[in-house]
């Protein structure tokens, strides 16, 4: 009898465990409450099995295999400049790399897509379309992003870093892209399909605009043919020149140094020469056509071992440049002597009117507006017969400059009381 009551209680708790296993659901144990367009998904489309569960199915490592089975190809994100960081790495290791061989580690490591939860909330499983306010943790400061909503940065002195922040960034109120004033955010050009396929934008201007012949500008044919529009429609550009980088060893004398991140550990500090928000200087991008371009980065390395500098200081330690789309799109243009008569903005400033006088600071370089020495990473400085032409204002440009003059004082006219 005992025996049988043994075998009975055996087979009563075998067929329990086998109820548990068969009933077994993730949310038993983990209390999760899935919002937005995922509320509905099981916990298995994402974490792949109970057994050899997924912790992270939207991290970079397997290009998150999970989410691209629903987000088919959006996991090749990860094989682009946002995951890659090729571009940087390949900046540091023809640059100050040189000079440090963990320049990259100790400098270059805070941003670019570890996951799809970057970007996508990041708030574990409260996952969302990513919004500008998500691109700009990143897109913020020196880097494309911030002047689309008038934010340009700050000297690097503690003086200057007080007023407005965003995103841990203080900054200078600009004008905005007159596009983020309609309230266009970043995905509305940058989809997630062209991010995938590694594209800058989904969209060109063209695609939303049709190009009038009213504007002088327009009815000039080489205007239309050679530039980018943005080449003469973006407002204003953050422009850094200089950008030193302050390695310290064993030195006490970093305390000294009054600088943006100085009340942060680490090896190195870094600030800047000179930082403008004008109108961008001018060269040819990657397709040939008239772009702005800016320093990214003319790189100064000196590093101060036990309070002195070790070798000399100020190193040049790379000189380059990028075609770029400033984001500070508006309807006006600078007037026709902004470029027409503008050496300096093609990096072919007189010496005459040179007001930083670098070599004579021992910084390597004759000027920040002199080409020599200095190059444009993915395009070229304009030909200089090719300025030679457009400065010497031919019959096309005198009748195009009466033309714009004429229409502003027309609109003045009629603006004013009678």
């Amino acid at each position: 009898m005992r025996l049988m009551i043994l075998c009975i209680a055996a087979c009563l708790v075998a067929g329990s465990c086998t109820s548990v296993v068969a009933g077994e659901n993730c949310r038993d144990c983990h209390r999760i409450e899935l919002t937005g367009a995922h509320r509905a998904v099981t916990c298995l489309s994402c974490h792949v099995s109970e057994t050899e569960t997924i912790a992270n199915p939207a991290a970079a490592v397997g290009k998150a295999a999970p989410c691209d089975r629903c987000h088919k190809g959006y996991g090749a994100v990860f094989s682009h400049v946002m995951g890659t960081r090729s571009r940087e790495k390949a900046f540091v290791d023809r640059g100050p790399g040189r000079l440090d061989k963990g320049f990259f580690e100790k400098n270059c490591t805070g941003c670019h897509v570890r996951t799809c939860l970057d970007c996508h909330e990041g708030t574990g499983h409260r996952i969302g379309k990513a919004t500008t306010d998500k691109c700009l943790n990143c897109h913020k400061g020196y880097y494309i992003g911030a002047e689309y909503q008038g934010r340009a940065p700050r000297e690097d002195s503690l003086r200057y870093q007080r007023g407005k922040t965003a995103h841990g960034e203080t900054y200078l109120t600009m004008r905005p892209d007159i596009h983020a004033e309609a309230g266009l955010a970043c995905g509305s050009c940058h989809s997630m399909k062209s991010l995938a396929a590694g594209e800058k934008s989904g969209k060109t201007c063209t695609d939303c605009h049709r190009i009038s012949r009213g504007p002088v500008e327009h009815r000039i044919s080489a205007h239309l043919e050679k530039l980018e529009c943005y080449a003469c429609h973006s407002a204003w550009a953050a422009q850094e020149y200089g950008t030193f980088f302050l390695r310290f060893t064993e030195s006490r004398s970093r305390e000294d140094f009054w600088v943006k991140g100085s009340e942060n550990p680490g090896e190195y500090l870094r600030s800047a020469y000179l930082r403008t928000q004008d109108a961008p200087p001018l060269g040819l991008n990657g397709r040939g056509r008239v772009s702005p371009i800016r320093p990214q980065f003319i790189a100064y390395y000196t590093h101060i071992w036990h309070d002195r500098a070790e070798g000399r200081e100020n190193r040049l330690a790379a000189a380059e440049w990028k075609a770029f789309f400033p984001h500070t799109t508006r309807r006006g243009t600078v007037m026709c002597d902004g470029c027409h008569d503008a050496p300096r903005r093609f990096l072919l400033e007189p010496r005459k009117d040179r007001i930083y006088r670098l070599a004579e600071d021992g910084m390597q370089l004759e000027s920040f507006w002199d080409r020599n020495g200095q190059k444009v990473v993915n395009g070229s400085f304009l030909p200089v017969e090719r300025y030679r032409r457009l400065a010497a204002r031919g019959p096309e440009f005198q009748k195009g400059y009466l033309d714009k003059w004429q229409l502003l004082l027309n609109r003045v006219d009629a603006s004013s009381s009678r």
